[in-house]
């Protein structure tokens, strides 16, 4: 039983792992995104916000790859071809002069990341179902958000030691340090009796499946809604803070208690989640981000900034709103279709990236004096949000 226990923290631990290197490959190159601008030749900051959110086209792209052939040949061989991938796209980045370069080396490094990304999700679902699926993806969440907790902090130290370049470079030593933990220490999960052989319908075979299923596809657009709105932020903060409150030392800080505020609210999901299950949970957190986003403008509409700490006070409920979000979003779209797990994760993932990509960077255009643009598109998407999920729970309703 201990072993067991043992067993299942270390899993945790590795998958967390695996969606780390996202992570840090993201929030560690934030502080360095006007230095980088500069180096490559950038004019505009909007530019600059490209650097964040073209890595998360790559990351809906890859999965449209890496999540039928993982169905096909297992899960293990799959992140290794992504990790090499990420590698080469590194470099690229690292040596890039201009911004075309760099945005190409941002969407391989994306493509790269998003097999092990992607496996990890399909992983959980080949070991895991239900509300507990949902215990352990929250779970992995928290250690996971230790990341973005430190990551620019870490990003700030290496620019005031070395240069920005050197940010690649950890990231590289960081993810070879997890392809050995994962090599030396994860067994397959996909056996060889569930595998789907390959073949160039595979993919047209695995939509037409994932459609049948309406809280899928619904589960999978609130996803996206949600992760385009919160893009915004996450590629204008270092705007925001180091340009609007001029608090450039500040920010890696600020950053990591934002941080702590998803965390907090992903931890007690783990908890919450077996007493209330998924569906309550994401209800009561999407009414609540919608809610907190209208009182924004409500207060803010056509006023300058507010103060920084009222601004953090709203930004700190938006994100523990969307901490119960992320986890069991992602696990209500997954839990139909545990049959088709890699394929499924590949598809669903892909069409919440590649919603929320467009929405980030069209929104990100108007945050440039003030943060009203942010909510503004969060409660926007928080609304059509609720749209949806008003729509599926009366279809269930229908059914029963």
């Amino acid at each position: 039983m201990q072993n067991k226990k043992y067993a299942q923290l270390e899993f945790i631990g590795l998958m967390a792992s695996l969606m780390s290197i996202v992570a840090l490959a993201i929030d560690a190159l934030l502080p360095a995104l006007d230095i980088i601008g500069i180096s490559i030749g950038t004019t505009e900051l909007a530019d600059n916000q490209l650097l964040i959110t073209m890595i998360f086209l790559g990351l809906g792209i890859g999965p449209l790859i890496f999540g039928p052939i993982s169905d096909s040949i297992g899960r293990k061989p799959v992140v290794y071809i992504g990790i090499l991938l990420f590698v080469i796209a590194s470099f690229m980045c690292i040596n890039a002069t201009n911004l075309t370069v760099m945005i190409a080396g941002r969407i391989l490094q994306g493509i790269g990341l998003s097999a092990p990304r992607t496996i990890a999700i399909a992983m959980i679902r080949d070991t895991y179902s239900g509300d507990y699926m949902a215990r352990i993806m929250s779970f992995i969440t928290v250690v996971f958000l230790l990341v973005p907790i430190v990551a620019p902090a870490l990003g700030k130290s290496v620019l005031d030691h070395a240069n920005w370049q050197a940010i690649f470079y950890i990231q590289l030593v960081f993810s070879g340090l997890v392809s050995l933990w994962f090599w030396k220490r994860q067994k397959e999960t996909l056996t060889v009796e569930k595998r789907i052989k390959f073949t160039p319908s595979i993919f047209i075979d695995g939509l037409r499946e994932l459609v049948k299923y309406k809280t899928t596809i619904a589960y999978t657009l609130i996803s996206g809604f949600i992760v385009g709105s919160f893009l915004v932020y996450l590629s204008s903060s270092q705007q925001i803070f180091e340009q609007q409150y001029q608090l450039k030392d500040e920010f890696p800080y600020i950053f990591a208690l934002l941080a702590i505020s998803i965390g907090s609210a992903t931890f007690l999901n783990g908890t919450l989640v077996l007493k209330y299950g998924m569906e309550k949970l994401v209800t009561i957190s999407l009414y609540s981000f919608l809610g907190i986003s209208l009182v924004y403008l409500i207060l803010f509409y056509g006023n300058p900034n507010p103060n920084v700490i009222v601004l953090l006070v709203f930004f700190g409920l938006q994100f523990f709103s969307i901490g119960f979000l992320f986890g069991n979003l992602r696990a209500l779209a997954m839990e139909p279709v545990g049959h088709i797990a890699g394929i499924a994760a590949a598809i669903t993932g892909f069409i919440s990236t590649i919603m929320a990509v467009p929405i980030s960077t069209y929104i990100g255009k108007y945050v440039s004096d003030t943060a009203l643009p942010l909510f503004l598109g969060f409660s926007i998407c928080a609304a059509i949000s609720v749209g949806i999920l008003i729509y599926i729970k009366a279809s269930d309703k229908k059914i029963n």
